[in-house]
């Protein structure tokens, strides 16, 4: 028998903001924000989601939206959706809730998504102090392969993925998350030494009332007053999944996320079509609208056998991820090498962070040689399928990271010697004329 076709269990309508969906959307974690759907195991079942922003970041030349976008109003998330088994019994805490990617992608008729930096006064990135100004990239997709008119002589398939995909914490979860990053908060600048030019950011993001959307709790009564001002941001990703951004997770990938609360309220959203590892423009993959066929089936006492707590209480646990079979395959890379050294000479010990902007500074700077500025190799880095790697953490006092970038997206250039990396003596002497015709289209705000 052919297989079903999946059930729309939340559905989104584009030209509608995501408090007017027909199930209103959250973007808060809470135990008490109610279930808005309920799928059984094994059951194929689709969620629709809007872009991370809910619509904000237009599809324009201009990157004003980005710098005046409100951030206490993301991520907005599709969901909560209850999952029981075949007998009705709800999953329980200490289950794992296994989901499976069967297929996802835009949303028909919104085959466009985009990639920027903030403006440094509207929350930053990773490398503000050299990208201060806010921009904007817009992406078109056909099929698989993604095309921007504002970084041309670039087109790359797609590993589309959902950013967020996470669990409902219990109370006493959503407790040990509030307090260990209200202390960080409090005591993070006295007590951490942070990297003297990383632009100063909040070091976490507190529950805020502001721009708080609870599902279908009406804003402005005593219960979303206090769900509000308890809920957890969806910025990091945490014990229950979350804020992940891991971009293998693809079709045929399966999720192994720890149960918390009764039916495991399973929310998700934060649609990339493609992202590099480390997403390092913050807005940094090709965000867009989307949705997700799934299945769950529900492992009964699976965090106790299979997830090993990583700290003082059985709720310290992370997910597993399973990583799908389909990704593009690429067989050329030009790797860029970074150690704990920062820009003004510093030295850090075995800091990785600070290797990784090294290796992300130069791939930038060697990259810009041909014609490309900064700043479009800088959103390019962040949403192209670029590795990321920690090639080495115990020779002290130096971390070493690499950022290994396939020669291939480049498809007006990929026959010359500029971009292979055992032409590299070649690639110095190239003539860069030979990419002035790339249009120096990005946008700032």
């Amino acid at each position: 028998m052919a297989p079903t076709t999946p059930t729309v269990v939340v559905p989104i309508d584009l030209k509608k903001k995501p408090n007017e969906q027909k199930l209103t959307l959250h973007n808060r974690w809470h135990p008490e924000i109610p279930p808005v759907a309920e799928v059984k195991v094994g059951e194929l079942f689709r969620v629709e989601m809007v872009d991370w922003t809910g619509g904000a970041i237009k599809d324009n030349d201009s990157a004003i939206d980005v710098k005046t976008l409100d951030l206490s109003t993301v991520h907005y998330l599709s969901g909560p959706i209850k999952v029981v088994d075949e007998q009705g019994i709800p999953a329980k805490p200490g289950d794992l809730l296994a989901v499976e990617i069967c297929n996802l992608g835009p949303l028909p008729g919104d085959e466009w998504g985009y990639t920027a930096t903030f403006d440094r006064e509207n929350g930053g990135g990773f490398l503000t102090d050299h990208f201060p100004c806010a921009t904007k990239a817009i992406w078109y997709f056909e099929g698989i392969y993604a095309y921007s008119p504002h970084i041309t002589g670039v087109r790359f398939p797609g590993l589309t993925h959902p950013g967020i995909i996470g669990t409902a914490p219990s109370m006493e979860l959503l407790k040990i998350w509030n307090e260990r990053e209200r202390e960080l908060e409090e005591t993070g600048l006295q007590s951490l030494k942070l990297c003297e030019v990383l632009h100063t950011r909040p070091l976490a993001k507190l529950p805020l009332t502001e721009g708080c959307l609870l599902g279908q709790i009406q804003e402005g009564t005593p219960e979303w007053k206090k769900i509000a001002m308890e809920a957890a941001r969806t910025i990091p990703g945490r014990e229950n999944g979350g804020n992940c951004d891991i971009k293998n997770l693809s079709r045929g990938s399966k999720i192994y996320l720890p149960v918390f609360v009764d039916g495991a309220n399973l929310s998700t959203g934060d649609m990339h079509f493609s992202q590099g590892d480390g997403e390092v423009t913050f807005c940094g993959a090709i965000e867009m609208s989307g949705f997700l066929d799934l299945k769950c089936e529900i492992i009964r006492g699976g965090m106790k056998e299979y997830l090993t707590p990583m700290g003082p209480t059985p709720l310290h646990v992370n997910p597993i991820f399973e990583i799908g079979p389909v990704e593009p395959r690429f067989s050329e890379w030009l790797v860029f090498e970074g150690i704990s050294v920062d820009e003004s000479g510093g030295q850090h010990y075995l800091d990785a962070t600070v290797a990784y902007k090294r290796a992300v500074l130069n791939a930038i700077d060697y990259l810009s040689k041909f014609g490309y500025s900064k700043e479009q190799v800088y959103l390019l880095l962040s949403c192209c399928p670029c590795e990321g790697r920690i090639s080495g953490i115990v020779d002290s006092p130096n971390a070493v990271a690499t950022l290994a970038v396939p020669t291939a997206i480049f498809d007006q250039v990929n026959t010359s010697p500029i971009f292979k990396a055992n032409s590299i003596y070649t690639t110095l002497l190239y003539d860069a004329r030979l990419l002035l015709n790339i249009t120096r289209s990005i946008k700032f705000a």
